[in-house]
């Protein structure tokens, strides 16, 4: 235990204390309170993990699987749920009016995956309901079979905006165009 060690009263300076004592007249003391910082709460969320899982998904969604074999003289048909069979048989048929047609001759998967969204939006746009998209027949791609033709299939199938498609009639581009039936605008 320390002891402090003991000051005369009359060793102080009289009027130097009584002039601190004038001035701290007013002050309350203050009694020290533990404050207690609280640190910002971390989420808890595995950001990480749900970035993978939705890319796996993407992928998976954009990705034709190799096992889907398209031959080149093979006829796409797709009628989404609600479509009516008068609607889909007279596309089939090649009764309705082309509005515009796009040729993919040439492109890569990539930049043919470009051009046709890139289309599809500009034909939305122009209320343009009825396209043709030529994808070839693929006969010089070797044992993949059409390419573009399988991948065609794939990206139509999982539009929303496309009601229906169906290989193109012969006088049309037969197996190597398809005609796709868009939603209108409202």
């Amino acid at each position: 235990m320390s002891r402090k060690p003991n000051v005369p009263a009359e060793s102080a300076d009289d009027a130097d204390l009584q002039a601190f004592r004038e001035a701290m007249r007013d002050v309350v003391p203050h009694s020290p309170q533990r404050s207690v910082r609280e640190s910002p709460k971390l989420d808890a969320r595995p950001y990480q993990r749900e970035a993978d899982e939705a890319e796996a998904l993407r992928e998976s969604l954009e990705h034709v699987p190799d096992d889907v074999l398209i031959a080149s003289g093979d006829i796409l048909e797709y009628r989404a749920p609600g479509v009516k069979e008068s609607t889909y048989r007279r596309l089939r048929r090649g009764q309705f009016h082309i509005h515009d047609e796009l040729d993919l001759h040439g492109h890569t998967v990539a930049a043919a995956k470009a051009a046709v969204r890139d289309f599809l939006a500009e034909c939305q746009q122009r209320d343009q309901h009825c396209i043709r998209i030529i994808h070839g027949k693929g006969l010089r791609s070797g044992n993949n079979g059409p390419v573009l033709k399988r991948h065609i299939d794939g990206w139509l199938r999982r539009r929303r905006d496309v009601l229906a498609f169906s290989s193109a009639k012969r006088e049309q581009g037969g197996a190597g165009a398809v005609v796709v039936l868009l939603k209108r605008l409202d």
